[in-house]
């Protein structure tokens, strides 16, 4: 059941006890949404727990009180709440948990952005936005919370990470509003674009180069694909978080509509995130390995040899690709 915010705000209301989940591997739009709920939560006075199954990403480390996030929640709680999570399975090892809370009738509750949801809760709000966090902005308004300086860089990092900086073709009045709501709020916009977007160790920016060097393009080079193997992670020093954008820039070659990064997470086992440009469905793309995500921006997982995943993949892709 798709419901209203102000719903699921009574509820959270009434909660005597809340863990917040977000899915893996989260981005900016997840700890933001998750750690911008927890900052109302400490003005309503509901103790509360944000837990995610990853490691923070080293990219986002920078971020003041990310490492309160825990792996798994610790006692009893009477309310569980996903965001920027589009299906239980994402959320990985948390997962378990998830399914066992709602079979013991503890209530759930799901706010996500991604057309692929799939209204996992009791309690849902899925709306397609530009980020996942102007759905939390809302929720927060209905909760009588102020956004304070901490709490509106927390939504402005979900709001930049996931607009691509104000640029994505999803990025309308509202999402630039609520930019402008959160910058007079108090949150430093070029501090948090620079080290989202800019800042980078020298181990990212070696990762960067040899990765960007073995593009490989398909259909007339309207497919472009980029490989990221834990070898080269490992020479060069880098982790998974440094790879954040990495698939942006085979994007912006002219003749590529669909771009995609498949990035090796253990032997037999890749993360592929895919984009496009102006018309092709990558959420479709996704869908049709059990991922999803948006219209413009998706991912999922693939198993097997790398040459075999980049041949189901290519010719998945082919059939989103115009003549």
């Amino acid at each position: 059941m798709n419901c209203s915010l102000e719903k699921i705000a009574e509820r959270i209301l009434q909660a005597q006890n809340v863990v917040i989940f977000t899915h893996m591997r989260p981005d900016g739009d997840a700890f933001g949404s998750a750690l911008a709920l927890s900052r109302a939560l400490e003005f309503l006075k509901t103790p509360y727990q944000v837990c995610v199954e990853s490691d923070i990403p080293s990219n986002l480390a920078f971020v003041e009180g990310i490492e309160k996030v825990k792996k798994t929640p610790e006692g009893e709680f009477d309310l569980l709440i996903t965001v920027d999570c589009s299906d239980e399975q994402r959320l990985g090892a948390l997962s378990d948990l998830f399914l066992q809370t709602r079979r013991k009738k503890i209530d759930t509750i799901n706010v996500d952005h991604h057309v692929s949801n799939t209204c996992f809760a009791k309690y849902n709000h899925v709306r397609e936005c530009s980020a996942n966090c102007m759905n939390m902005a809302k929720l927060i308004e209905y909760l009588g919370a102020p956004i304070d300086k901490k709490m509106a860089e927390y939504l402005l990092m979900g709001l930049l990470t996931d607009s691509g900086n104000f640029s994505h073709d999803d990025v309308t009045e509202e999402t630039l509003s609520l930019g402008a709501k959160l910058v007079a709020a108090g949150a430093d916009i070029r501090y948090y674009h620079y080290n989202l977007f800019k800042k980078q160790p020298k181990q990212r920016a070696a990762l960067y180069a040899r990765t960007m060097s073995g593009i490989r393009y398909y259909f007339d080079d309207r497919f472009a694909v980029i490989v990221i193997t834990r070898k080269a992670m490992e020479e060069c020093g880098a982790d998974n978080g440094m790879t954040e954008g990495f698939v942006d820039f085979p994007l912006n070659v002219d003749t590529v509509e669909i771009a995609a990064s498949v990035m090796e997470v253990k032997q037999g086992q890749y993360k592929i995130s895919l984009r496009s440009k102006t018309y092709a469905d990558v959420n479709k793309v996704a869908g049709t390995f059990g991922g999803g995500g948006h219209g413009r921006a998706a991912g999922c997982m693939l198993f097997g040899e790398l040459e075999e995943i980049l041949d189901k993949l290519s010719y998945t892709v082919s059939q989103y690709l115009e003549d």
